[in-house]
């Protein structure tokens, strides 16, 4: 992700946007301004019987004290055309944090090497969206292969005295906060109990952190299951990013959770988000819970910080056999069971990742303001799988899912010629829909691949600027993928917009033309000026129903939404390379003048991440090098 953070560079000059749309009005300007964000008093609920008046006017007031927080921070941390979000004036190198988080002293237990010569054991990528093979066993293989192709590195790259590496997960500049952790019943060669460790990439390995009875697993979750912790370490991001960090740090939590998704898939498994649990019940079962408090000072500061280091539990992954059906989770009951896990007998010390830190207060504090309450009751936790439409299967180079998720990449630069059918660009658009092949329904649940791993309706569309599609008409287009929000999206953006399907666009695919008009300067403004916006195929924002959402259900969907433009990022990246180009996330873009080409005012709908796809520009001077074994300094 190339994000201009040098504000003494910034360009003052572009305060208001011509708009390529519109015959009539085509060299009209429109004005861009700063857009308050709403905060609206909460609606009280009723009174419940458990709790009385003043106990109840304290939960509202701290529901209240998050969401404006939650709130807060989102405002404060847009990109305008005269001001960028609060970070570092230029990167300290001497203290970029380690990318590599290992736990001194605990054992470390090597995984297994899977090879290209392994690959019938890896099935078609497009296939996967049709139906699951059939469930592997947990085995020291095959957890070898859920982590070598969803988390591990992919390569080592080099030029002149630099060395770095990359991983299947995507992360903002290639700054890797998320950690992972498995938590897991015994597994020969690995622990003879039920144990949790910590997946340390650069080796492929897993460090034992803990180990615990087994009849945890059998009394909550069906047989041949285990879970997947992640967690995120916001001083990785914020070092280079600053305040947007914990924007960014959420967005490679989706990426993650839909690595992990199309990974387990491969092996016959479902992903599901144990979204009832808590906050202290995810830091718990991950260890987490162990590292020093931090104390979140009153303004930004620098100086000796090792605590900043911490590491933030995000969500607990179930993994399970696919097919299961009616399977739920008492979460009352294995909250109870978490707490145990405070008395473990923890192994390792986290290493120490930088020397000296900066700590954006704000990220702190809004992290806590997000944290989410265990939810107390039962709650169904698998859905039956929905295949994904199928529109143009030859689309497809007959790539197997190890091939197409190893060898994914960032694209720095696109070409700017590179076209693409619209017959593939209808097929990658119907792997993007969360509720899969309809047969007239509306798309609201997310019940296909990856997305079937979140547990809550689709809360995210894609803004769709359309530059070399083969068939289609440049322009604007929205892609709305929860229909219950068609309306609302129709009332919240531009009178002019026409919201008609464009030619030979599929039944099940709710794509619609809004605006036609060469969109390639206005996207590449729009996306901090970077010119991989407009050189691509296509680029979009994806827009988030937002505001409402946060009221509806809680400040903690906050970064939940993040994690849903995250996953749907991952699928983009996958079905890119599937057809032979390439994609890239971009996490930089002027947030109020996004929203303003829209029409959108306030904060019913916010743009949260941005995207784009087409061919990639290839840096001949790069090396590229295997992924293990790889040099023997962290890098």
């Amino acid at each position: 992700m190339t994000v201009n953070k040098d504000r003494t560079n910034m360009p003052l000059l572009h305060h208001r946007i011509p708009l390529p749309f519109f015959p009539n009005s085509t060299r009209r300007l429109i004005p861009i301004h700063s857009m308050s964000t709403s905060s609206s008093q909460t609606t009280h609920h009723q009174s419940d019987h458990h709790y009385n008046q003043q106990q109840q006017q304290d939960d509202e007031e701290e529901k209240q004290a998050s969401l404006t927080q939650v709130l807060k921070y989102h405002k404060e941390t847009k990109h305008s055309f005269t001001n960028y979000s609060r970070g570092p004036r230029g990167l300290d190198w001497a203290n970029q944090p380690n990318p590599f988080r290992r736990y001194v002293s605990s054992p470390l237990i090597p995984l297994l090497h899977p090879s290209y010569s392994d690959e019938p054991s890896s099935p078609l990528y497009s296939s996967l969206f049709k139906n699951l093979p059939f469930p592997k066993p947990i085995s020291i293989s095959t957890i070898s292969q859920l982590f070598y192709d969803s988390l591990a590195l992919s390569a080592w790259k080099s030029t002149g005295f630099s060395t770095w590496s990359l991983r299947v997960n995507p992360s903002s500049g290639n700054l890797h906060p998320t950690e992972a952790y498995i938590i897991c019943p015994p597994v020969e060669s690995v622990c003879d109990k039920s144990f949790v460790a910590h997946y340390a990439p650069k080796e492929h390995s897993l460090e034992v952190r803990a180990q615990f009875p087994s009849g945890f697993f059998t009394k909550f979750f069906p047989e041949d299951s285990f879970l997947i912790g992640l967690s995120s370490i916001f001083w990785r991001e914020a070092w280079k990013y600053g305040e947007r960090a914990f924007r960014y740090c959420n967005h490679d939590v989706g990426h993650a959770i839909a690595a992990v998704s199309m990974a387990a898939a491969g092996l016959g498994w479902d992903v599901k988000v144990l979204d009832g649990l808590g906050y202290e019940e995810l830091e718990k079962l991950t260890g987490v819970e162990n590292y020093p408090k931090f104390k979140i000072p009153s303004r930004p500061i620098k100086g000796t910080m090792p605590e900043i280091e911490f590491e933030h539990p995000d969500c607990v992954l179930l993994v399970c056999p696919s097919g299961l059906n009616d399977f739920k989770v008492d979460y009352k009951e294995l909250s109870c069971a978490i707490s145990e896990f405070s008395g473990l007998d923890w192994k390792g010390k986290p290493n120490v990742l930088s020397n000296e830190h900066i700590c954006w207060d704000i990220i702190y504090r809004t992290a806590e303001a997000s944290k989410k309450p265990l939810t107390m009751c039962n709650l169904t936790v698998v859905d039956p799988f929905q295949s994904s439409g199928t529109f143009s299967e030859s689309s497809y180079k007959d790539l197997s899912l190890r091939e197409v998720v190893r060898k994914r990449r960032s694209a720095v630069d696109m070409d700017g010629y590179t076209v693409m059918s619209k017959e593939t660009f209808y097929q990658i658009l119907l792997h993007c829909m969360p509720s899969g092949s309809r047969d007239g329904e509306k798309h609201v649940r997310q019940l296909a691949l990856p997305f079937r791993s979140l547990a809550w309706d689709s809360e995210v569309h894609a803004a769709m600027f359309v530059h070399r599609v083969v068939g289609l008409p440049k322009g604007l287009y929205c892609l709305v993928r929860n229909e219950n929000h068609l309306d609302d999206l129709k009332k919240a953006t531009r009178a002019e917009f026409k919201w008609v399907k464009p030619d030979g666009c599929p039944e099940d695919l709710p794509l619609y033309e809004l605006a036609k008009g060469d969109c390639r300067e206005l996207s590449k403004r729009l996306s901090c000026h970077q010119d991989i916006a407009g050189d691509g195929c296509f680029s979009l924002g994806m827009i988030a129903h937002f505001e409402p959402t946060l009221r509806n259900k809680g400040s903690w969907m906050y970064p939940r939404l993040f994690w849903e433009t995250g996953v749907l990022g991952q699928v983009l990246y996958l079905e890119s390379h599937a057809v032979g180009i390439s994609a890239t996330g971009i996490g930089c873009f002027f947030d109020d003048p996004v929203h303003e080409v829209l029409g959108l005012k306030g904060s019913k709908f916010q743009s949260l991440y941005h995207f784009t796809v087409g061919g990639p520009v290839v840096d001949k001077r790069i090396m590229s090098l295997p992924a293990y074994p790889g040099p023997s300094y962290d890098a």
